[in-house]
């Protein structure tokens, strides 16, 4: 099972949504795929139509840049993380 790593951000939107979760998926897509079965809703805060990772957000798989055909190893570590501006 791969480790995710969601941003804080989307805790509060999803109830019981944790920061850490394991999955079992074969690309970047797939775990956020199969994290929207359980939480609906989440993937169109992640994926944009393309589909494509929204511009805000960022994956990384065992700290490389990734997209979201990017394989997943079952040991692998996804750290979403959502961009964040201000000025």
């Amino acid at each position: 099972m791969a480790d995710v790593r969601l941003p804080g951000t989307l805790t509060p939107l999803f109830p019981g949504l944790p920061r850490r979760v394991e999955v079992e998926a074969p690309t970047v897509l797939a775990a956020i795929d199969s994290l929207e079965q359980q939480w609906p809703g989440l993937r169109d805060r992640l994926v944009a139509e393309g589909p494509t990772l929204r511009s805000h957000i960022h994956a990384y798989v065992d700290g490389e840049r990734a997209a979201l055909d990017t394989p997943v190893e079952e040991r692998s570590r996804l750290d979403v993380i959502a961009a964040i501006s201000g000025g």
